[in-house]
């Protein structure tokens, strides 16, 4: 039985509240405190077994039953909704439910109980999502977390986790959130966007689409480059659907998201130290276990630390076709990333031997940018050629160049060809993969 024997009858009945119809501003607390009662009447061990219809049934009745004993008047839609909140609260995330639901969110972003915002086609709104009180939302947090293996509190107040769709979570809670706890969730679509999507976006142009899958195939190796929100893991998951099905890929990220359409993926992920300090993995620690993988390409999630002197080191040894993000605002900006990284790594290598092995390693720097209007693009494709003294030398390939911004707040520009014909060029032609010879004719695409 779900119930526990005799769990409700006449006279019983749990004590959920006061009396009269339910009110807006008093609904989260009646839900909590239903879903309260109904953890200690229910058998938590058959939650899990029985479908969610059939729970919703059961739960309807024993409801039902705990308001009409109390005098509590709801309509029909009501006690739905409430019975809905209540399965939510038992299997899912709360109030977070609906926002994981629409498909038009990007981002959820709590600010403290009371205060929850949702990006949704690039730009923030304000929801009427609220938590009754810190503790609710701590629980929330740590049965998100708890869910992955890792823990959030006073000790280590910082976490990231994923949900079961692949979503990213960061949280922080007091004493480091000054004003109660603070959650960041970064929504994956349930199926990647491909090329043809960023193309229907006009995220990018139909000449650099095939370019950068010509520069897949290729085999070189690719650093994207873009801000916080600019869309360089939705890219990354588009150009991996150019890997060959045949190729062996390791993806290395500290929250798994990557969703690659290949069959033969192996996905690793980061773990932080236990209570007693011990047991931490680290990307560079995942980076070198996959070379003794047999990996065909090595996918890196994003790099910030030591690990890019490993990602470079794997791209110089035979692992051609590798891909990896960093945050950084222009492709001469993440060179300059990937140097400071490198030297993070504690290595005695000067800055000259460090800047030729980015140049041997990286091939393709590709910026992606989100605009004003919430739209990502990509605005400029380049190439490295090699050094020219102490610098490393980029060509540009492609760039987006803005027109001004018209009264309806949309940013319209053009995808230009520089004219420069790029090395890879010679590779493309080599393996014979067709590519149409305008691809690098000085012109203009309007978008």
């Amino acid at each position: 039985m779900l119930f526990k024997e005799d769990a409700i009858r006449e006279g019983s009945a749990p004590e959920i509240g006061g009396r009269g119809s339910l009110a807006i501003e008093d609904a989260t607390a009646l839900r909590l405190k239903i879903h309260e009662r109904l953890l200690d009447l229910l058998n938590l061990s058959l939650l899990d077994k029985m479908p969610r219809e059939a729970l919703r049934a059961e739960i309807r009745g024993v409801v039902g039953q705990m308001l009409l004993q109390e005098k509590r008047l709801l309509t029909v839609s009501q006690l739905d909704q409430l019975v809905e909140d209540v399965l939510d609260e038992l299997l899912g995330l709360g109030p977070l439910e609906p926002l994981l639901k629409d498909e038009t969110i990007n981002d959820i972003l709590i600010n403290t109980p009371n205060l929850v915002y949702v990006e949704r086609r690039g730009k923030l709104e304000l929801t009427d999502i609220r938590f009754q009180d810190t503790r609710h939302l701590l629980r929330i947090i740590n049965k998100i977390v708890s869910a992955v293996g890792r823990r959030v509190d006073e000790s280590q107040p910082m976490v990231d986790a994923r949900l079961a769709d692949g979503s990213r979570v960061n949280a922080i809670i007091p004493p480091l959130a000054v004003d109660g706890p603070l959650v960041s969730i970064r929504k994956f679509a349930t199926t990647p966007i491909h090329m043809a999507k960023l193309l229907e976006y006009r995220s990018i142009s139909e000449e650099m689409a095939k370019l950068m899958q010509a520069i897949v195939k290729c085999r070189r190796n690719v650093l994207i480059s873009g801000g916080t929100g600019s869309g360089k893991t939705t890219l990354l998951n588009a150009l991996s659907a150019f890997i060959d099905h045949r190729e062996r890929v390791v993806t290395i990220e500290d929250s798994a998201e990557l969703q690659l359409q290949q069959p033969h993926v192996c996905r690793l992920e980061t773990r932080p130290s236990n209570i007693e300090g011990r047991g931490e993995v680290t990307q560079r620690d995942l980076v070198r276990n996959a070379l003794r993988m047999r990996p065909d390409r090595i996918i890196v999630g994003e790099v910030r630390a030591g690990e890019a002197f490993d990602m470079l080191q794997s791209m110089n040894t035979g692992h051609d076709g590798s891909m990896t993000t960093v945050h950084a605002n222009t492709p001469r900006d993440a060179l300059a990333r990937v140097e400071q990284m490198i030297g993070m790594a504690g290595l005695d290598i000067s800055p000259r031997s460090i800047r030729q092995q980015i140049a041997s390693a990286i091939n393709v720097v590709v910026q992606v940018e989100r605009m004003e209007d919430g739209g990502r693009r990509v605005v400029s494709i380049s190439e490295i050629v090699g050094m020219e003294q102490d610098v490393i030398s980029i060509q540009e390939i492609f760039r987006f160049r803005r027109r001004p911004t018209g009264a309806d707040g949309i940013i319209h520009g053009d995808f230009e060809t520089t004219g420069i014909r790029p090395k890879v060029a010679d590779l493309v032609a080599a393996r014979g993969i067709e590519m149409p010879a305008m691809t690098f004719a000085a012109g203009r695409k309007s978008v």
